[in-house]
């Protein structure tokens, strides 16, 4: 597999100053089945996606940011300044962690990612759909998702929260929306800081209007951190014929009080 690395050199003022280089592949290719090709062999990236028995459009694939650090740097980088409607205390807090070179983003600690910062991290993830769960296999902290498909419905507050939260699905035609809630509150949406708590309900509407692009439209609503909802647009763009390798952070965690982009 052809993975990206990324590691922070400076973070000053309102950006990070980054390096990215290639390692060669860690696991051998091998051709996924029943993928469109071109003559040359390799996957046709902008055939049609394909669709299941069911009719549903197929999301499965082995996925990365299409840009692969400027959502992860900056969730609201496409917006224009004011669009990101922070709370007072908020924007006091991400103004602190600015200045602070994120010092205690919990990847430093190798603490997960939370949502939606985890989706776009550049070592990747798998996407295995199933008819009652889609299963998000992130390479980075090889840690998973689950959204449940099977017609439940968001549980009751008093569920245990977590760094994931609790995601369910359903498909409106071609698109895929979820919604997830009970996050831990200790998350961060992106590396600069913008803050999120426990009462985060997060929206993602997915769209695959190629083989080789997933589109996602997030919808950040946070009453606790921002005055309304805010919206973003991001892209994955797929890495055929490759797959998963463990991704351990804490195998190379010799400086935790280091600021690091989380693993």
């Amino acid at each position: 597999m052809v993975k990206l690395f990324v590691r922070t050199l400076v973070f000053a003022g309102a950006a990070f100053m980054l390096v990215t280089s290639t390692a060669d592949a860690q696991w051998p290719s091998h051709p996924w089945k029943d993928m469109p090709r071109t003559a040359d062999g390799k996957v046709d990236l902008k055939a049609p996606p394909r669709r299941l028995p069911d009719g549903k459009i197929d999301l499965s694939g082995f996925w990365l940011p299409t840009n692969p650090v400027k959502h992860l740097l900056n969730l609201a980088a496409d917006l224009k300044p004011g669009d990101v409607p922070l709370q007072p205390w908020a924007q006091a807090l991400y103004d602190e962690r600015i200045r602070t070179n994120g010092k205690d983003h919990p990847g430093a600690r190798c603490l997960p990612s939370g949502l939606p910062e985890k989706n776009n991290i550049p070592d990747g993830l798998k996407v295995v759909q199933t008819p009652d769960v889609m299963i998000f296999l992130y390479e980075s902290r090889t840690i998973y998702r689950q959204v449940f498909t099977d017609g439940r419905q968001l549980p009751p507050p008093d569920v245990q929260p977590t760094w994931m939260g609790y995601s369910v699905g359903r498909w409106e035609g071609d698109t895929f929306v979820v919604e997830t809630r009970y996050s831990n509150g200790q998350t961060w949406l992106d590396m600069r800081g913008l803050p999120a708590t426990d009462a985060l309900h997060l929206t993602e509407r997915y769209t695959r209007p190629s083989i080789g692009r997933i589109a996602i439209e997030v919808t950040i609503d946070d009453p606790k951190a921002y005055t309304k909802p805010w919206k973003v647009d991001l892209s994955w763009s797929l890495l055929p014929d490759t797959d998963l390798i463990e991704s351990i952070c804490e195998e190379n965690n010799k400086a935790a009080h280091l600021s690091t982009i989380p693993q």
